[in-house]
């Protein structure tokens, strides 16, 4: 594959996931990471994805930055920066093709999961915060996938709508750059990885515009619905 069509296709693919982040507050790296592993492998689309997903969260948070849940998002951020060197291990010493089952069977399940729609217990403990920012950590180290159990447990926490898609942010932006700042030491910070990002920052300013307007205007069930069907599709795909 030449080099044109793989930034085409990152170009691409960024912009789609940034559109759903963008949309949902969540989801851009369970888009990105299965397609651009395909195309790049996953050692180059972990930081590229990291980059992306930055960039992401600092530009909505800088504009809800006033609806974040505060004492939510430090137990989250603290808990997931002790996860983060576990997931980095991973990502440099498992071999790419467990990887990529690892993230296929987890983005079926979490695709699964939210297809069913369950009705999830309201937990009043914040201690399971730091269960959570763990794993989330662990997730968001090796595959950027730290969203799903961030989000998992907002909605244990019922937190409220206006609530829930800035504190994601406030979550994803500190752990981002945590995440970022371990790709940077281990090695990942290719010469093709910054300049895929650097290349795909005017489609991620777009699709953030874009996204802000989707999330005011498209029902926001139907609209999951059919992200979490994709993304069950994408991780069948990545098993076989």
């Amino acid at each position: 594959m030449s080099f044109t069509t793989t930034l085409l296709l990152a170009l691409s693919i960024l912009f789609v996931s940034t559109l759903v982040r963008s949309a949902l507050g969540f989801g851009d790296a369970l888009v990105a990471m299965p397609l651009l592993a395909l195309a790049v492998g996953v050692k180059t689309a972990t930081p590229v994805v990291a980059f992306a997903a930055s960039t992401i969260a600092l530009l909505i948070l800088l504009k809800n930055w006033r609806d974040v849940d505060v004492r939510a998002t430090w137990r989250l951020v603290v808990s997931s920066l002790v996860g983060i060197p576990f997931g980095l291990l991973l990502l440099k010493s498992a071999p790419e093709a467990y990887v990529k089952a690892a993230l296929g069977a987890l983005l079926i399940l979490y695709g699964l999961y939210n297809l069913a729609a369950p009705r999830l217990p309201f937990v009043e403990s914040e201690r399971l915060a730091y269960v959570f920012g763990f794993a989330a950590g662990v997730l968001g180290g090796a595959y950027n996938t730290n969203g799903p159990p961030v989000v998992v447990y907002g909605a244990l926490r019922r937190w409220p709508p206006e609530n829930f898609r800035a504190t994601l942010q406030g979550c994803f932006v500190l752990t981002g750059l945590s995440i970022l700042v371990g790709h940077g030491l281990a090695g990942l910070w290719t010469p093709l990885v910054l300049q895929l990002y650097l290349a795909s920052l005017p489609a991620i300013l777009l699709a953030v515009f874009l996204g802000a307007r989707l999330n005011r205007r498209i029902p926001r069930e139907s609209f999951t619905r059919v992200v979490y069907a994709f993304l069950v599709v994408v991780g069948v795909l990545f098993l076989i």
